[in-house]
């Protein structure tokens, strides 16, 4: 017992002298009356430290179990599913990687306000440790942060995926977190009925988890005002608007990362031929501590390294990976550096930080700047090999060293059309006219498909001359497919079925046929395709191939679908509203939005045949920039809080679900905020 108390002493003590340097009187978190947290503070860093305590009083589970991920110590509280993920930080080095370029690389502004970002986090722990999920994650370090950080950014390069496939897809990371796509829109006084600047800040991601959007308004006397969405463990607004500009991010598939096939030495499995040279292997050992049955027990796995990075040994021979996201630990510093941008100057100034590996950035400001880029850390390479295969692993030549600039990157500036747009679809089709980017180099990879939204998106915007605020909001929140489809997967034969032919399943037949494509919660024809599409991604791998889909699949596939809801509901007649549900805690209502639509929504199976939203439209946040300043208001999935005892825990759905939003500003004596706060000292 005493051990114990004084090991708790210990914690305690390292937690007031990494928080003792910032005064937390001085610091204030107002609550509106949704419970958004508006954090005021004299220096950014105390308002990083408000960051910390006011997500921590909202969801501090979720941010833990983030910052046990980048320490690698996950395996500990979730046993072998955060090995897996534990694992593969020890596999990429992320640890060493920050060790080696924390001092170097980070600005000494951004070290402080990451040091106030962890005091804020520690403060609360030592004040709520019955909220701490492990103990030895305490106190948390700025480089714990910047690990975890390295690490959600080179899944977000593929790293997931391509060990994945290595592993024969045994190893998921980050709960297996896939983007479902997104979208962002930005116009100016070219395209606009009055004038002023519009940005649709709207990227679908899950609506709960590590990567679900937090809400916050951050203000500083140096400088910073900023209201947007970020992650639970991040220091800043990942997305958002301050009294200048904003920005909007949607997922992009440049080819940010290779994979290499090695030759092995016949007689030594550990050397690799290398521009003619047998290389070792560097061998180390990741020692995780995992839980079992409530017992943590050591177990050591050896990771390998060859000149081209991390290497792994299978059966099928030895691979390795290269992605230019191991390579930099500067991604939040960029974000932070977006915050703070007071015109495209200096907004463009960050984007040749070039340390964030991907993403599409949509770029609005008052001074009617519009602006479109497709970023990413792409490396330069040798077209004479091919880039999207395996490579061969015993060559100089494919071990590439440096990046493309940012002027090669895809991009546009100040359209003629006067409007910008993005939906996970083609960089090279980012408006109408002349000014799309083109293709300069084949390696980079580029993705060069359209999908259903930027189908629709074109068709809407071409309605219109100018066009009106509200008439921005409707696109936005469009619920309606294109006139022709444009999944992955052609789907037409479903739509192509004859009631007479196929009487046993005529009435579902009838209700596609009817069907406006529209997926509003009253909509039948939308409650039956919703069935389909999951009974279809439930048999993806039958279903997901590069050929139609039959009309005997079709036939296969709707008989399933009745016969489920005969089973589940007793009737065929099902509106999307009864089937597909917003779900959270005790509370389920009906959610509207189908796949790859504009408002789009993505479903897992609930309870009793119905479905709940679990990745899409999330957090979304619409700016108009006037000559007194932007004009915000916003609306997230649920709300601020993730207590179910709460009364923020729910607030936010019938809104979401009525496509409503609510008013967000920028000042500080706006009259929103209700209720004031000051951290306990």
């Amino acid at each position: 017992m005493f051990k114990k108390l004084l090991v708790v002493c210990f914690c305690l003590l390292s937690l007031n002298s990494l928080f003792a340097q910032f005064d937390p009187t001085k610091i204030d978190i107002v609550r509106d009356k949704y419970g958004v947290p508006h954090i005021f503070g004299k220096t950014d860093a105390e308002v990083a430290y408000g960051l910390a305590w006011a997500s921590a009083e909202d969801d501090f589970k979720t941010s833990q179990q983030s910052l046990m991920a980048g320490k690698a110590v996950l395996a500990s509280y979730k046993g072998k599913e955060g090995a897996q993920i534990d694992y593969i930080v020890h596999l990429l080095r992320i640890p060493e990687l920050v060790a080696e370029k924390y001092d170097s690389d980070l600005s000494p502004d951004f070290k402080i306000l990451l040091e106030g970002y962890c005091a804020g986090m520690n403060a609360y722990a030592a004040k709520h440790p019955k909220e701490v999920l492990m103990r030895k994650i305490f106190p948390v370090t700025p480089k714990d942060m910047i690990q975890y950080s390295v690490l959600q950014l080179c899944v977000l390069s593929g790293a997931d995926k391509a060990l994945g496939s290595i592993f024969k897809g045994t190893i998921p990371l980050l709960e297996n977190y896939k983007a479902a796509g997104s979208n962002a829109i930005a116009m100016n006084s070219r395209k606009t009925a009055d004038g002023q600047v519009y940005l649709d800040i709207n990227a679908h991601q899950p609506l709960e988890g590590p990567v679900a959007f937090y809400e916050a308004h951050l203000c500083s006397e140096e400088g910073w005002n900023i209201i947007g969405a970020n992650f639970p463990g991040a220091p800043c607004i990942l997305h958002g608007c301050n009294e200048n500009l904003g920005w909007a991010h949607t997922v992009n598939a440049p080819d940010k990362l290779d994979v290499y096939q090695l030759e092995i030495n016949p007689s030594n499995k550990l050397q690799y031929k290398y521009d003619g040279n047998w290389e070792t292997l560097e061998t180390r050992t990741a020692k995780l501590k995992v839980k079992v049955s409530g017992i943590i027990l050591p177990i050591n796995k050896k990771t390998y390294w060859s000149k081209y990075g991390p290497t792994i040994i299978t059966e099928r021979g030895t691979f390795a990976i290269r992605m230019p996201a191991q390579m930099d630990i500067r991604g939040l510093e960029q974000w932070f550096r977006f915050n703070k941008a007071k015109n495209f100057t200096e907004f463009k100034a960050a984007l040749d930080m070039l340390a964030i590996p991907g993403y599409n950035i949509m770029y609005a400001d008052r001074f009617d700047t519009i602006f479109y880029i497709s970023n990413g850390r792409i490396p330069i390479r040798d077209p004479k090999f091919k880039w999207n295969n395996t490579l061969p692993g015993n060559t100089s030549a494919t071990r590439w060293t440096a990046l493309h600039p940012l002027a090669d990157l895809p991009q546009v500036l100040q359209p003629k059309s006067g409007f910008l747009y993005n939906t996970n679809h083609s960089p090279f089709h980012a408006t109408e006219g002349t000014d799309n980017a083109i293709v300069k180099d084949p390696t980079m990879g580029y993705e060069t498909n359209e999908n259903n939204r930027s189908k629709r998106m074109a068709e809407l915007i071409s309605q219109h001359d100018k066009i009106s605020f509200e008439d921005f909001k409707r696109i936005k929140f469009d619920h309606q497919y294109p006139s022709q489809f444009a999944f992955p997967t052609n789907i037409d034969s479903l739509f192509l079925l004859k009631p007479t032919e196929h009487p046993e399943i005529a009435d579902l037949i009838n209700q596609l046929n009817s069907w406006d494509k529209n997926g509003s919660v009253e909509s039948v024809g939308a409650g039956t395709f919703i069935l389909i599409e999951a009974a279809i991604y439930k048999n993806k791998s039958q279903y997901f191939t590069n050929k139609p889909i039959t009309t005997e699949q079709a036939v296969t596939i709707i008989t399933g679908v009745k016969e489920s809801m005969m089973r589940d509901f007793g009737r065929t007649n099902l509106a999307l509203g009864d089937v597909q549900k917003l779900v959270r805690g005790d509370k389920a209502i009906p959610l509207p939005g189908l796949p790859d639509v504009l408002a789009a929504m993505y479903s897992i199976p609930y309870k009793n045949g119905m479905l709940k939203g679990n990745q899409g439209d999330a957090y979304i946040e619409l700016v108009r920039f006037t000559k007194d300043g932007p004009i915000i208001e916003s609306i997230n999935t649920y709300g601020a809080s993730a207590h179910a005892d709460s009364p923020h825990y729910t607030d936010q759905m019938e809104m979401y679900t009525k496509q409503q939003t609510k008013k967000m500003s920028l000042d500080k004596k706006n009259g929103l905020c209700k209720c004031r706060k000051n951290i306990p000292s």
